[in-house]
């Protein structure tokens, strides 16, 4: 399942990111890699807002489709 797919207070770990390699770097400087728990905090017009590390992140729809977590 893809991030963008998760539910509000669902809680998810990562399993894959699929994003061009600058992205992918970015999220991974910012505490996001594999195996990183993520919680949803919330959804709205197209945007997710979630808890990495104690740490909020709104992320576009189009970051979150390419985000794979089980």
């Amino acid at each position: 399942m893809y991030l963008s797919e998760g539910k509000i207070g669902g809680s998810y770990h990562v399993k894959d990111i699929k994003l061009p390699t600058n992205m992918e770097k970015r999220l991974e400087a910012l505490g996001m890699t594999r195996g990183t728990s993520v919680a949803v905090l919330n959804k709205s017009q197209g945007v997710l807002i979630i808890k990495v590390r104690g740490t909020r992140f709104a992320l576009g729809r189009n970051i979150t489709k390419n985000i794979l977590v089980g």
